[in-house]
């Protein structure tokens, strides 16, 4: 079932339910979500079967190799990260107490405003307009600051290449740029997957978790983290029990690195000239120091 199917609009026999949530935004809500006329996701945790077929689609479409063990259920032995050669991951969480194992999906978040692009000197990281953050391998220094800055420890580094860069999901943004889907979400075949706009979806989300209180847990992880992204997920049990993190605070992180990163053309302005002048002021003191020298020398000779 698709998303046009699924707005809020078209579920108005559920508006008694959707008042757990508080009133329904008007139709100029998407102006205040942040990041609400993106493209996003939304992720159901509890429809997703463990098929892997959007890592199949995601390593097609990247041209990657393809997915580890593939139909091989000992993929799911331990928890696995995203690498450069796997932008997504489904990792097995088992259920306790008779409760159903559930699969989730991994792969960059991408941020309303990313950590990752704020922290970047070269601007080799940039979130478009539409939604996908993405990466410039013709402007990266190598510093992998994006690494230390990422929150969800998104951003991997080529070690192994003689030419490295960084590599990450992109959110497909040249399907998107054609009126599709990412690839991943494009297969789906459980619907765990939701693409459309992140003011629907976040809609889409609460009416799920709000109306259905006895089956989801009370949470979209990525509503507020990191001051919100563009993937989110509800599921039936704490996100943090199947591997999203739980410490990421509520706040964009651009907020806490741009004031940080504003002195840095500052400092590269004047620190050359400061320097050049100390040791102007350096050599002249030398030189008066030793004017002096030599003038005592002669009165002692006189």
């Amino acid at each position: 079932m698709r998303l046009t199917r699924r707005t809020f609009f078209k579920l108005g026999g559920a508006a008694g339910a959707l008042t757990l949530a508080g009133p329904a935004p008007a139709a100029g809500a998407a102006s205040k979500v942040p990041g609400g006329s993106m493209k996003a996701v939304l992720v159901d945790t509890t429809k997703c079967v463990g098929c892997r077929a959007c890592e199949a689609a995601c390593a097609e479409a990247n041209g990657l190799s393809g997915p580890e063990l593939a139909g091989d259920d000992r993929v799911f032995a331990a928890p696995r990260t995203t690498s450069t050669r796997a932008f997504t991951v489904v990792n097995r969480y088992p259920g306790h107490d008779g409760a159903p194992d559930r699969f989730v999906k991994r792969q960059c978040m991408h941020c309303v405003e990313p950590a990752c692009a704020s922290a970047c000197l070269a601007r080799a990281i940039e979130k478009t307009p539409e939604g996908p953050v993405v990466y410039h391998g013709d402007r990266c220094l190598g510093c992998r600051y994006c690494m230390v800055a990422c929150p969800f420890e998104v951003p991997k580094f080529e070690y192994e290449s003689a030419t490295p860069f960084i590599r990450k999901c992109t959110f497909c943004p040249e399907r998107q740029a054609k009126g599709l889907e990412p690839a991943c979400t494009s297969v789906c075949p459980t619907g765990a997957l939701t693409f459309g706009t992140r003011a629907t979806l976040l809609l889409e989300a609460r009416q799920r978790v709000y109306g259905s209180p006895e089956k989801y847990a009370q949470e979209i992880y990525g509503e507020l983290e990191a001051g919100g992204t563009s993937w989110m997920y509800i599921g039936d049990r704490p996100l943090e029990k199947v591997g999203l993190p739980a410490s990421v605070p509520n706040v964009a992180f651009s907020s806490l690195t741009q004031p940080a990163l504003a002195a840095v053309p500052f400092v590269l302005t004047l620190w050359p000239p400061l320097l050049m002048g100390l040791y102007t002021f350096s050599q002249r003191r030398n030189g008066v120091d030793a004017a002096a020298t030599t003038d005592t020398h002669e009165v002692r000779h006189e």
